[in-house]
């Protein structure tokens, strides 16, 4: 873990309520996607975790959806420095996906699957993303993913974009050798659930310190409660306990 003063280089949104910022700093700590970062913000007391999207030289991209005081703040910002803890998190192991791994991402689970598909396509991987969103409005990086080379469904539940439904429904008609995904709980239930291979989930849980201090972001798992954060956010399908 570092803590470092990052420059914001840009922030704009890709939806009406997600944003994509760039940051300039010290990124040496982010060693895997699937990390995440945590950013300080004047006046409020708790740091807000938020998912690495992308790290390219010394900049650093998040992409965030403005939910309360703290994200909403960060949306109004356009220049300045911001005070963020780097190298949170295990994120996701690459060596274990197989020749045709499925990514699924759901609403703000779809930014740490950026990096983790062009890391996966740089080492020659046949790399499927399935991007899963509420409405056609809420769609953002299809372009990006397609831009890496993956072959990319979106699911939308209403049917206004892509296919109608949820990543699940995608995820059935697929062949793949392993599976990665983030998103909120009930998704990675479902994904858990509908899967016929082996897999790693990034669970999405709000944090008091990030680092492992206060045991506020627990998952049951087969060995015991483990932190989100610290043993975590990525646990391989496995290992989980889920709560009824």
């Amino acid at each position: 873990m570092k803590q470092s003063y990052f420059e914001i280089i840009s922030n704009t949104a890709l939806t009406e309520n997600v944003f994509k910022m760039e940051l300039r700093g010290d990124v040496s700590h982010i060693t895997a996607p699937g990390q995440f970062v945590n950013i300080k913000l004047e006046g409020l007391y708790l740091r807000r975790p938020i998912s690495v999207c992308d790290v390219q030289g010394d900049t650093l991209t998040i992409i965030y959806k403005a939910v309360g005081k703290g994200t909403r703040l960060m949306s109004q910002m356009k220049e300045g420095k911001l005070d963020v803890l780097t190298g949170l998190g295990n994120g996701y192991d690459l060596t274990v996906a197989g020749e045709k791994p499925v990514l699924l991402g759901g609403g703000v689970g779809v930014p740490p699957m950026y990096m983790l598909a062009r890391k996966l396509i740089a080492e020659g991987k046949q790399v499927r993303v399935i991007l899963g969103f509420n409405t056609k409005n809420e769609v953002f990086y299809e372009n990006e993913f397609r831009a890496l080379g993956a072959d990319v469904t979106v699911t939308t539940v209403d049917g206004s974009y892509g296919m109608k439904g949820f990543v699940t429904d995608a995820m059935k008609e697929m062949d793949y050798t392993y599976f990665y995904t983030c998103g909120p709980e009930p998704m990675l239930k479902a994904v858990y659930k509908t899967s016929v291979t082996s897999g790693q989930m990034s669970f999405e849980k709000r944090m008091g310190c990030g680092f492992g201090a206060c045991m506020g972001c627990s998952c049951k798992t087969i060995t015991g409660y483990k932190r989100i954060c610290k043993e975590g956010p990525v646990m391989r399908k496995e290992e989980i306990l889920w709560e009824d």
